[in-house]
């Protein structure tokens, strides 16, 4: 194909997808709510066969080399294993050598760059449609038996949620760079002489990216972090968890096919693939040609990420203790189903679960009285308990553990929990109804004083929370507040009748930088972030440095370049 046929067919493609990024970007700006995508798995065009090829593509890949076209192949590696069957998938996928990885993904980038925005849009657009259309069923099969999510959960969290969340980071890079003027006609006296200057101005990408995608949610933070690098002229290297490879690796290989059909160099976008065994973290962050790293993950590593990859610019987002503070509800029952429904979802294995539940020792008002803090403790692990008694249900809201080591540390904590609280439920496998081999757990949940801080003062990640009894109401509000700014806080949760109470809880929360929930009951789950309206992560705490979407995101993965020379003389009059 010649350079002006793969140009022009590249263009195209913003025509092709402009109705939907158009849409989406009314969206971004009004903040409603919408999608292009069907919220069900049983609302996708032709459901029935979707499911049931995307079913077969995953199970063809299980025992077999994952093809992938990439420079530098220097060995094999795949270790994943599946949560829902605790069997490998022997997969293996290729290792490449990061020096030639990053010399590729380099040389791809000045005809990427080159390319005006809305080709490069253009393109991003049509490799999320291709995800969409051809993989959405493969990849949520692929998160089911990596990140061990439910079905519904790894179509529409992992699958057309993370879509969404890429249009809208696309949607981002565009305003930015649209907001930068390509020439300017430049005039001011000088004395008595008249200076005009014609400016150029170029944007200019930084260079490699380096994306981290996480155990439990591979898609969500990935495919935002890659489009923006992308949008913004940038090459990618994606460097999926060990554990969770495969719905990664299927992305990259879609989105190098869908480069390479529009005339782009494939390399934009690579894999780079390490063991448990043998990290290559440190060496990618590190390395002389990143420019940009998108981290999310640990607390640990994230923090040795944000001190240690200067000169490269950092976006982050790790875990902390998301908190509730309960005061007063006018449906008690009500709250407490909605923060039961949040605690079980996943398994809390998502950064925005609640851990950390806050509660007036003198108890929580009602209309119909004060009810006392041990009962409300009692109130809501049995509204636990009523979720995760059905096995079938459990399936379904908890799903499986992704980790073993969830599981030692739920025994870790009831151990500490019996001697030093209450243990208000105790952690136990329940036989999942459609994968009996499954790793799986009902919550741990402890009641605690706050002299106990060094047990819940940390994130707990699984299905584990703590009801701490507080003084009054204001030391509730201050406890949680304190953890959000000591120990990172993504979300936070209010029951209060008390407008005072509330209007405090908001100017708290603010300040310290996590997103507040107030009031909320019903089917949606608590933490639920509705993409082109919901900012995921303030940057203003411990939890991570950047949002899930806003300019701040995109804006500094590009810069301007100038020139500037004496303007032409006006011919136009004569």
């Amino acid at each position: 194909m010649s350079a002006v046929r793969e140009a022009s067919a590249a263009s195209t493609l913003f025509e092709r997808h402009r109705a939907t990024f158009e849409r989406a970007a009314l969206a971004c700006r009004e903040r409603h709510c919408w999608s292009p995508y069907p919220e069900l798995p049983a609302k996708y065009p032709n459901a029935a066969q979707a499911q049931a090829d995307g079913a077969a593509a995953f199970r063809a890949h299980l025992g077999q080399r994952f093809a992938l076209d990439q420079p530098g192949a220097v060995g094999e590696a795949g270790e994943e294993i599946s949560p829902c069957t605790q069997q490998a998938l022997r997969i293996r996928y290729p290792q490449a050598d990061i020096d030639t990885l990053f010399d590729a993904a380099e040389a791809a980038i000045d005809d990427w760059a080159a390319a005006c925005v809305d080709t490069r849009i253009g393109v991003l657009m049509e490799a999320l449609d291709t995800i969409y259309r051809e993989h959405l069923f493969e990849i949520a099969h692929a998160v089911m038996h990596t990140a061990g999510q439910s079905f519904n959960m790894a179509y529409a969290g992992s699958g057309v949620n993370a879509l969404d969340r890429g249009i809208e980071a696309l949607v981002h890079a565009k305003q930015a760079m649209d907001a930068i003027a390509p020439t300017a006609r430049w005039e001011r006296a000088f004395g008595s002489a008249r200076i005009a200057l014609d400016k150029t101005y170029r944007l200019v990408p930084r260079g490699v990216a380096v994306c981290f995608s996480c155990a439990s949610f591979p898609t969500w933070n990935a495919w935002p972090s890659m489009l923006a690098s992308l949008a913004t002229g940038n090459a990618v290297i994606v460097k999926p968890h060990p554990a969770t490879v495969l719905p990664m690796a299927i992305s990259v290989r879609a989105f190098r096919r869908v480069l390479a059909a529009a005339g782009f160099d494939p390399n934009l976008v690579t894999l780079a693939l390490d063991t448990s065994a043998e990290p290559i973290g440190k060496r990618l962050v590190q390395h002389p040609k990143t420019a940009i790293v998108d981290f999310t993950g640990s607390v640990a590593f994230g923090q040795w990420v944000e001190r240690n990859a200067h000169p490269a610019l950092v976006f982050t987002e790790t875990a902390g203790c998301n908190t509730v503070v309960l005061e007063s509800a006018d449906d008690l029952d009500a709250a407490l189903r909605s923060l039961a429904t949040t605690l079980c979802m996943f398994s809390a294995q998502m950064c925005t679960s609640p851990q950390n539940i806050y509660v007036p020792a003198q108890g929580v008002r009602t209309p119909q009285g004060v009810v006392a803090f041990d009962a409300v403790a009692r109130r809501l692990a049995d509204a636990v308990a009523a979720l995760t008694g059905d096995a079938k249900k459990a399936a379904m809201i908890l799903a499986t553990l992704q980790s073993p080591q969830t599981l030692a540390l739920l025994a870790q904590m009831t151990e500490e929990g019996e001697q030093r609280g209450q243990v208000l439920l105790r952690p136990k496998r329940y036989l999942h109804p459609e994968y009996p081999d499954a790793r799986t757990s009902t919550p741990l949940m402890l009641k605690v004083g706050k002299a106990e801080r060094d047990l819940y003062g940390a994130e707990r990640f699984g299905p584990i929370s703590f009801v701490i009894a507080c003084d009054d109401a204001a030391d509730a509000l201050a406890q949680a507040v304190r953890d959000v700014k000591q120990f990172g806080g993504l979300t936070a949760f209010l029951y209060s009748t008390d407008e005072t109470c509330i209007a405090s809880a908001e100017a708290a929360y603010a300040k310290a930088g996590a997103q507040l929930t107030i009031n909320l009951t019903g089917p949606m789950p608590l933490n639920f972030a509705a993409a082109y309206s919901d900012y995921h992560v303030t940057g203003l705490n411990p939890a991570g440095n950047a949002s899930l979407t806003d300019l701040a995101f995109v804006a500094g993965r590009f810069r301007i370049s100038q020139s500037r020379r004496p303007a032409a003389p006006d011919t136009s009059s004569t």
